[in-house]
């Protein structure tokens, strides 16, 4: 298997991070926690806990930068550390880690530059706590995407995500969003450079974290991406 790296986006995490931490497997070689600006104790507690586990790195962001831009700095460090796969995981738990190995398996497998992680294939995405609002809502948005995008996916908007290297080389990453759409713009980047994408099944769980994002608000950054990829920005945003 090629080397994992695994980027932790975490915005007042400090309930949940740990935990996630903890069911981390021994899959990745480098483990990168990236503080975006939190005003509770996710920093003390990720240095606490890098102070035992040697893969974990930590990096604090002095202002919140967004999702994003929090993914961005963390893709960066592990570029940097020489990985050649790098995953996605977020701080709150709602991304089973347990299934990096079978993620990191169908990427290589199946030759994938994007892998993502749907709830929705998986047939567990209500059963998981999924609000039904959010269900009935990705479900029509996903429908206008595969038709833009020209793919057959379920669930664009899972940040369960995994990176080959060579996507990360091609894609000007740093150009993109700060925001939640960075995903959805990746993959928008990957069809317009001719990368592959696909997704695979994965555990729902909603449990008592917070979300951060705005529906509408994430909407509208959606209809944004279906817009640029349409007028052929993505093809403009390859690595120099």
């Amino acid at each position: 298997m090629s080397r994992l790296g695994v980027l932790i986006p975490a915005y007042n995490a400090g309930q949940t991070l740990a935990g996630v931490l903890a069911r981390m497997p021994a899959a990745p070689e480098r483990i990168v926690v990236v503080n975006d600006g939190s005003r509770d104790d996710t920093s003390a507690l990720a240095h606490r806990l890098a102070a035992d586990e040697p893969r974990l790195r930590v990096i604090d962001l002095e202002r919140n930068l967004g999702y994003g831009g929090a993914v961005k700095r963390g893709l960066c460090a592990l570029l940097e550390a020489g990985v050649e796969v790098a995953a996605c995981v977020h701080a709150d738990g709602q991304y089973a880690p347990e299934e990096l190995p079978a993620m990191q398996a169908a990427l290589e497998e199946r030759g994938l530059d994007i892998l993502q992680g749907s709830r929705l294939a998986s047939g567990t995405a209500l059963s998981g706590g999924m609000p039904l609002y959010k269900y009935v809502a990705g479900r029509a948005l996903t429908a206008l995407e595969n038709r833009v995008l020209g793919l057959e996916m379920t669930d664009y908007h899972s940040g369960y995500l995994l990176f080959s290297r060579r996507a990360l080389e091609q894609i000007d990453y740093a150009r993109l969003s700060d925001s939640f759409d960075f995903d959805l713009e990746m993959i928008a980047a990957a069809r317009a450079l001719g990368l592959s994408v696909g997704e695979r099944p994965i555990p729902t769980h909603y449990g008592d974290e917070v979300s951060h994002l705005n529906p509408l608000t994430y909407g509208l950054r959606v209809l944004g991406v279906m817009l640029r990829f349409v007028s052929g920005r993505y093809r403009r945003l390859g690595a120099c």
